[in-house]
């Protein structure tokens, strides 16, 4: 008897069409299991800040899962209290309390229920090409119709309004709205850079009816935009932060950052079996300071920079505009972007896409001078011809 194919994908929702397949990881290269290296652009969709499998976030987990690998949030531990510390420090004073979980979706739904519960209304203001999450509450604040439409009805209470059109924002935010949900950076929605004008009109406009304003900085956050946090770089500071990704190194984990003053308004309860697990906390710690020591944000600005100047140069026949911060580079194209992405994966490089005609460019930002060299000389000659 000879083993079959399995008819459907073992993988939910996932085609059985063959993909890559990668077995080992360090900094920014990939290696699949005939031993060919591939140079990360975008592969760990924006995980892989720190790199593939950072000794120090290695280390610090083998340390931990000696010790304790789970404890109940009803239990005090010193490596929870030490990474949450450490990510606080970092932040401006307004922010006081961190709630624990284990993805970007579920940071955004803790936002949500503290909006609704610290405000007592239900109407969340969100971005035209947003992505939040696929969970139905952070679905119901993500805008793409072919995400929304197979799970309808969502969560009622949503309006979106096109991504900076401060007036727009402005006339949407009333005495019925919890929550302004916005990313500073629009990643999957294709790398697009929110205005000054946009964010501080939100800012301005939940401050006049009371209502809250978050960030999702969890594909821009940590590093990603040249920028610790991508709010610095305008100055404005939201109510509530979202967090996850890179946050612990590869380790799954999602943080809400709250401000103090919103904390005690807050009804209910809310909870995460695994959220704030001593592992995720060790990475975490590690996670951050590598981020610090190392000045990664710093990095990523200066690679940027030289990204987004040589990519503006590639031919407008192909290319309808390149856009980004830091190592959160988007370019989009006049035609489909997956022929782009297979030739690169054929010259040794991984990028994704983000919709159908923007190519994403997310390297790890450890990513070397000579690699992210080569990666920007064959997107060039990919998208050239040669």
């Amino acid at each position: 008897m000879t083993s079959a194919e399995p008819a459907v994908s073992p993988e939910f929702g996932v085609s059985s069409a063959e993909r890559l397949t990668l077995v080992r990881g360090r900094g920014a290269r990939l290696w699949d299991p005939s031993g060919r290296s591939y140079v990360d652009l975008g592969a760990t969709h924006g995980v892989g800040n720190l790199g593939e499998s950072p000794p120090e976030v290695v280390s610090a987990i083998a340390t931990q899962a000696h010790e304790l690998l789970y404890l109940g949030s009803g239990y005090a531990n010193p490596v929870r209290t030490a990474f949450l510390e450490r990510l606080l420090s970092l932040l401006p004073s307004s922010f006081g309390s961190v709630f624990l979980s284990n993805s970007g979706t579920e940071a955004v739904e803790a936002a949500l229920k503290v909006a609704r519960s610290a405000t007592g209304r239900s109407k969340v203001v969100a971005a035209m090409r947003g992505f939040h999450g696929r969970t139905l509450g952070a679905l119901s604040a993500t805008w793409r119709r072919e995400f929304r439409e197979p799970f309808e009805p969502l969560v009622p209470g949503f309006v979106h309004v096109p991504f900076n059109d401060a007036a727009a924002l402005e006339a949407a935010v009333d005495e019925k709205t919890a929550l302004v949900l916005i990313e500073p950076v629009q990643g999957e929605g294709g790398i697009h850079v929110a205005s000054e004008e946009f964010l501080r009109a939100a800012r301005s406009a939940t401050a006049r009816t009371g209502s809250l304003l978050a960030f999702d900085e969890v594909q821009c956050g940590l590093g990603r935009t040249g920028r610790l946090f991508a709010f610095e770089r305008w100055g404005v500071v939201p109510d509530l932060l979202l967090l996850a990704k890179s946050l612990a190194g590869g380790i799954p984990i999602g943080a809400t950052v709250v401000a103090r003053e919103v904390v005690p308004r807050f009804r209910g309860s809310h909870h995460s079996t695994f959220g704030g697990n001593p592992l995720a906390c060790a990475a975490g710690l590690a996670a951050l300071d590598l981020l610090v020591r190392e000045r990664l944000p710093e990095r990523a600005e200066r690679l940027g920079v030289l990204g987004l100047e040589r990519l503006k140069n590639l031919p407008s026949e192909s290319v309808r505009e390149v856009r980004g911060l830091g190592l959160m580079i988007g370019v989009e194209f006049r035609n489909r972007v997956a022929p782009i992405l297979s030739a690169l994966e054929a010259r040794g490089f991984l990028a994704i896409s983000a919709g159908s005609t923007v190519m994403r460019l997310l390297p790890p930002l450890v990513i070397t001078d000579e690699e992210w060299e080569s990666g920007l000389r064959a997107i060039t000659e990919v998208v050239a011809g040669g």
